[in-house]
């Protein structure tokens, strides 16, 4: 039993030290790993009734891991603008993602999930938030477009309440370095 401890331990420290190793840069040249801030203003289009536009705002924290792959946390307000007498829906988004730069460090795709919580009476359900997207960025301006996906929120399916609310958004935000 004495040995195999031994073994996994010196197994162990193998393994940390060639990963160590790799993760070093050939170059010399090291990336400094950093928070941004991003401050967005988005607006989308709901596939469902009764809503007919969605807009909002957002701050969006970002930590580079390294030059092509950050973390991300994102939150705001967004607001469901309803058709006739239906009420609005308007709910604060808190989002986790992982954004990954695809091409020449200017196009990135991410992803992000989380919860939609409803601040608007009448309305009491909190929803899983999906909302996978594409953008370009610069080291100022962020121009995104989203689909996101709310499956608890209510919408009207043929005149009938129904849940699962699919829309897309154009997001366009100043960010810069922390």
């Amino acid at each position: 039993m004495k040995n195999a401890i031994k073994i996994l331990a010196i197994l162990a420290l193998v393994i940390l030290g060639t990963t160590k190793a790799m993760a070093q840069d050939i170059s010399g040249d090291t990336y400094e790993q950093k928070f941004k801030l991003g401050i967005g203003a988005s607006v989308g289009y709901p596939f469902e009734d009764p809503y007919n536009l969605n807009v909002g705002g957002d701050v969006r924290l970002q930590y580079d891991l390294s030059k092509r792959y950050s973390l991300t946390a994102t939150t705001g307000f967004s607001n469901l603008f309803a058709k006739g007498d239906d009420n609005d829906l308007g709910y604060i988004p808190a989002k986790l993602g992982f954004k990954a730069f695809v091409l020449k460090d200017k196009f990135y795709l991410m992803g992000e999930a989380g919860a939609a919580f409803p601040v608007t009476n009448g309305y009491n359900k909190t929803s899983l938030l999906l909302s996978p997207s594409i953008g370009y960025a610069t080291k100022y301006i962020d121009v995104s477009v989203r689909y996101e996906y709310l499956p608890d929120f209510p919408t009207l399916r043929n005149n009938t309440p129904d849940n699962g609310l699919g829309q897309v958004a154009l997001r366009l935000a100043y960010g810069f370095k922390l």
